[in-house]
């Protein structure tokens, strides 16, 4: 756990670390939670955590977004520096050596949906509220929202989402793509941990090639995924855990992954 860190962190099961922010009033992604979310993933990668699940500890929030008070205050370098720094973050989550879990309760806007898609599965609460508003400010999403949003809705949902600078319900949500998992309000800490524990029992580096190769579905010619496809099954085989769990498959017990 971090000293007095407004991101701590703490042990849930093997393999399984839990997150949770807390920058009152609404953990907006300023300074403190980029510092955090960077200390986040040094401490996870050296572990060799193999899920990680993302929470907070505020009521009716995940994350509300950039920190609004921060950019209203600074020129354009700083605010292209503030911008880099917080892509630098949610872009470290995003390419972790593991499986990230954003539980959601409460809004994840701007900033905050921006680092909830950036994880690589996301559980909803039935009373959580999700949007991409920056067109209210005068701007766009920054942190990769534009690029993230289409790829998990379509086209015109994504422009739908961030034209209108809507709050999309759960119920939504999960009907689009936009959420992986849908569980009653207050509920969504319980179930990412639930799927982390079920995740992180199962053989990673096949995980991880699941991962690579859907990502590269969205990136690669058809042809050229496939082939990728194949380099990957292959190299499992040949040096990852598949001779252990065809072995337990066929002497009916459960496999042994590392």
């Amino acid at each position: 756990m971090t000293d007095a860190s407004v991101v701590t962190w703490e042990d849930a099961a093997d393999g399984v670390l839990v997150a949770t922010m807390d920058r009152k009033p609404a953990n907006a992604l300023g300074p403190p939670i980029i510092d955090g979310l960077n200390a986040l993933v040094d401490e996870a990668e050296q572990r060799g955590t193999r899920v990680l699940v993302l929470t907070s500890a505020i009521p009716g929030f995940f994350a509300a977004g950039a920190d609004i008070k921060h950019m209203g205050g600074i020129d354009a370098d700083s605010f292209r520096a503030y911008g880099d720094r917080l892509r630098g973050a949610v872009e470290r989550l995003a390419g972790a050596d593991l499986v990230s879990i954003a539980a959601v309760e409460g809004v994840a806007l701007g900033g905050g949906l921006e680092l909830a898609m950036a994880c690589t599965m996301r559980v909803s609460g039935a009373e959580a509220k999700y949007g991409l508003p920056e067109v209210r400010l005068g701007l766009i999403p920054g942190a990769a929202g534009t690029q993230r949003l289409p790829r998990l809705v379509g086209r015109g949902r994504a422009i739908d989402i961030m034209a209108t600078a809507r709050q999309v319900p759960a119920d939504e949500a999960k009907a689009i793509g936009l959420v992986d998992r849908l569980v009653t309000a207050g509920g969504a800490r319980e179930a990412a941990l639930e799927l982390a524990e079920e995740l992180a029992a199962l053989s990673r580096p096949a995980i991880t090639a699941v991962i690579n190769t859907v990502d590269a579905a969205f990136d690669l010619p058809f042809a050229e995924g496939q082939k990728y496809e194949i380099d990957e099954i292959q190299g499992l085989f040949e040096h990852g855990e598949a001779r252990e769990g065809l072995t337990a498959f066929l002497e009916k017990r459960s496999p042994k992954f590392a």
